[in-house]
This record gives C-alpha cells, structure tokens and sequence, in this order.
C-alpha cells in the first residue's frame, strides 16, 4: 500500500491557499475587495477575459508546483507485503588455525585424501549455511591472529572468505592459540550477553602470541563466552619411504594439545571435540546444532520503497519547462519589438 512518512507535512498544502484568501501584503485595490464582501474578491477571478484566464492558470501553475514539492517532502512510500525474517540468534566467532601443520594430508573427504584445512573448510562451510538467524564471524591464527570476517548475518560472504583462507595468511612456522581465541573474545565482548559462542578449530600446541590459551579462556570466562575446542587431526598416517621402498606407520597429531583444549573448554562451559575424519567432523557439527540451537522465532520485516523522487522530478520539470517558455516569450517578444522600430 502507499502511504507517507511524514503525513503532517501534507498540511503545508493550504499555505498558498491562506496566503490567497488573507489580505496579508495585498494591494490597496484587493483589500478593498475583501472588505466588500467575499463574493466581490472571487467574482475578478470568474470574469471572461485572457487576462484574467492567464492569472488563473499562472497561479494554478505555481500551486501545483508547490503541492509536488510538499507532497515530495512528506515522503511517498510504497510498503509491500509482511515478509517473515529469522530473529537475532547467536553471535558466533569461528577461530580457526591456518599455520602450517594444517597442511598435513592426514584426512579424507568423500574418499579422497585432503588436507586438514581443507576438509575444515569443506564441512564448516555447510555447517554455517545451516546457521540461518546466527551473526558468524571469522578469524584465523597462525604466528599471529587476524579478523577475517567481522560478525554478519551475510552467511554467503562468510562461506566465500572461509573457502578463500589459505595456509600462510597469519604466519606458517607457529601456532598462537590464546591469540585466536583473545581476537575473537574481542570482537564477541562487543555484542550482549546472551548466547555468544566461540569455535575454536586447531591441530598442534600455543607456541606463540602474546597470550596463552588458558589467560585467553579466563577472559572468555569473565566475558561470558562458551568456547568449543575441536582437535583436528588423525592418530594414524603411512608414510612412503621412496629411498628404501618401505612405509612407516606415524602418528601426525602427537603435538595437538589435548590438555590445554579440554582445560580452555570446561573453562567455559563448553566442551571438548575430537575430529579424526569426515564422519566424526559431521558428528561434532550435528552436536553443536543441538548444544547451541538455531533460534526458531521470527520478526516481520514489510520492505518499502522510497517514491519522493518521483512528484520532486516532475516538479522540477515543470519548472525547467516554465524557465524556458519564460525566455522562448521575452526572446519573441524582443525580436518584434526591433522589427516594430
């Protein structure tokens, strides 16, 4: 439906209107009128003549300029039909680490064997397009932690800058923990209190960073934040000795630091998980949708669209054509008076 947004101006119609009828800067002539009774001042304006059809179509002319802009200044509106929109669920941080063990093709995705920030990146993505009413937010850590993404409802954009993370953006040689999850304590004070969680994804030990894990978790504590740690990583890997044509059996996950994780969790209310292979990161995902729950409530949103342009350009029209019929008339009007000389 239409409607304005500011309606009260609409009574700035009926200026012109006093202006006209009140003897307010009148001439002599049309206070006398007035004062000889109404119907002797309307009566000038119904005599036959082009003057007086000329002084009438000059000030409707004017009027209806006037009336446009008004109308353009209380805001036409057109408002469409309710539309249902998820409500403010969670404020959920992602930290993720992109140092360089998370290289180690130790996984398989979908029978292929993938490195572990590429299965992260590959099951995270479906988990956050579930999220539907979640503000997410990224950040990754290597040697040092940075903001990825800051917290959005646009989970489109957050899926694309996660699939765009490659091993090396924060520093390759070291792992800093308590930074990842310092840098997303941060960002999460910033929001209310209810329902702000943070993910913490990593597959070695804090070997770097201004912060240790277990001072970051304290703040989080304090702050209120539940963190859920994930270790990522397989207990077992064969190696291919190409010199003496020989395999090995190694364990690539022996520097995650379990301890710390489990400590950094029940800190903070939250809990510990252990991702081994693509099953078991489907398990921890599923898990969390039931500990953290998608807020099922909605609001209305009723879209509108902005229509005082519309009466402002012909107003303005209106007024360009009245400029140049105004010097089109004096331009006539000299060019016979020099050809009456």
């Amino acid at each position: 439906m239409y409607e304005f947004a500011w309606p009260m101006l609409l009574a700035l119609l009926i200026l012109p209107l006093i202006w006209w009828i009140l003897p307010v800067g009148k001439t002599a002539a049309d206070s006398a009128a007035l004062k000889s009774g109404l119907f002797d001042y309307w009566r000038p304006f119904t005599q036959s003549g082009k003057k007086k059809s000329a002084q009438w179509s000059q000030w409707l002319f004017k009027y209806l300029l006037w009336a446009l802009l008004v109308v353009a200044l209380a805001r036409p509106q057109w408002v469409g039909e309710p539309i249902e929109l998820p409500a403010s669920g969670r404020d959920l941080m992602v930290s993720i680490d992109i140092s360089g063990s998370m290289e180690t093709p130790d996984l398989k995705l979908n029978g292929k064997e993938v490195t572990r920030l590429a299965i992260v990146k590959h099951l995270l993505a479906d988990f956050i397009q579930q999220r539907q009413g979640d503000r997410i937010g990224l950040v990754l850590f290597g040697e040092k932690a940075y903001l990825q993404t800051p917290l959005t409802f646009d989970l489109k954009t957050i899926s694309h800058m996660l699939m765009e993370t490659e091993i090396g953006l924060a520093g390759s040689s070291s792992t800093a923990i308590g930074d990842g999850i310092g840098l997303a304590v941060k960002r999460l004070k910033e929001r209310p209190a209810e329902n702000r969680v943070l993910i913490l994804l990593t597959d070695g030990q804090n070997k770097s960073g201004a912060l240790t894990p277990i001072e970051a978790a304290k703040l989080a504590e304090h702050a209120g934040i539940t963190i859920y740690t994930i270790g990522v990583g397989a207990d077992e890997m064969i190696i291919q000795d190409r010199l003496f044509n020989t395999q090995r059996r190694v364990n690539p996950s022996e520097e995650l630091d379990e301890t710390t994780l489990k400590a950094i969790a029940e800190m903070t209310n939250g809990r510990y998980f252990r991702a081994r292979d693509e099953q078991e990161f489907r398990q921890i995902y599923a898990e969390l949708d039931k500990l953290e729950p998608i807020e099922k409530e909605s609001e209305i949103f009723r879209p509108t669209k902005e229509l005082f342009f519309w009466p402002l350009s012909i107003a303005l029209g209106l007024y360009f054509l009245l400029v140049v019929a105004t010097w089109l008339r004096h331009t006539i009007a000299q060019q016979g008076a020099k050809q009456w000389r």
